[in-house]
């Protein structure tokens, strides 16, 4: 589904030149919970904007379903084919967590059902928000309650690729489990490819692969532990 060719990226720190990238490559396919680890400062975040579009690499090439993502289909690529949750949810606090994802809906050329309240409602409820909190103001929700209406948020659009940034690097243990839970069924059950950039091995080890990015490549970990410096 989406496949990285000789991706490169650096930039200059006065008369240093930083290379993050050099020539990396790497596919991910269709269905598969994925965590990018890696030393802080390896680029993790970098390669996951240049993955969702927001950044471009000074060369190489992105694939997404057979099609390269050219400058000019940046646009439909961002609207159409993938959800971001962030760190700091990036949800509009002002909103109710029902009106985050039925706006999420309205800002995507795929098709939509009239019922989008039913639907918003029904996402909330799949990552674990009952109605009465789904109609509270983001404010008044905890970090967990914001991280799942977040990622209901992402799904809203309909979308098969969904790019997350230290998901539960704000949330205690109990919580992250269940963020896990719900990215490993966004993979398994939904067939949604996730991609999760993470500090924590408590998140790599549920993954289905765990991919260490370390000097400038993308390297496959095995199923067992191997040591990373966070």
């Amino acid at each position: 589904m989406l496949k990285l060719v000789n991706l490169n990226y650096g930039y200059t720190d006065g008369a240093n030149r930083r290379s993050i990238l050099q020539d990396c490559s790497y596919t991910f396919e269709d269905g598969r919970f994925y965590t990018i680890l890696g030393p802080s400062g390896s680029g993790k975040t970098t390669l996951l904007s240049i993955l969702a579009g927001l950044d471009s690499a000074e060369s190489g090439e992105v694939w997404y379903n057979g099609e390269q993502i050219t400058a000019n289909r940046l646009y439909h690529y961002r609207r159409n084919q993938i959800g971001i949750v962030f760190q700091q949810y990036n949800l509009i606090n002002y909103l109710t967590g029902i009106e985050n994802v039925e706006l999420a809906m309205t800002e995507t050329d795929n098709a939509m059902p009239k019922n989008r309240r039913e639907i918003a409602y029904a996402l909330l409820e799949k990552v674990g928000i009952v109605r009465s909190k789904a109609e509270r103001p983001i404010s008044k929700l905890s970090g967990g309650e914001q991280q799942r209406i977040a990622i209901a948020r992402a799904l809203a659009a309909n979308v098969d690729l969904i790019f997350a940034d230290e998901p539960t690097g704000n949330l205690d243990t109990a919580t992250e489990q269940e963020i896990i839970r719900i990215f490993r069924q966004l993979a398994e059950e939904f067939g949604k490819t996730v991609i999760v950039v993470t500090h924590s091995e408590t998140v790599s080890q549920f993954s289905d692969e765990r991919v260490l990015l370390e000097n400038g490549q993308l390297r496959r970990l095995s199923p067992a532990a191997e040591a990373i410096t966070a």
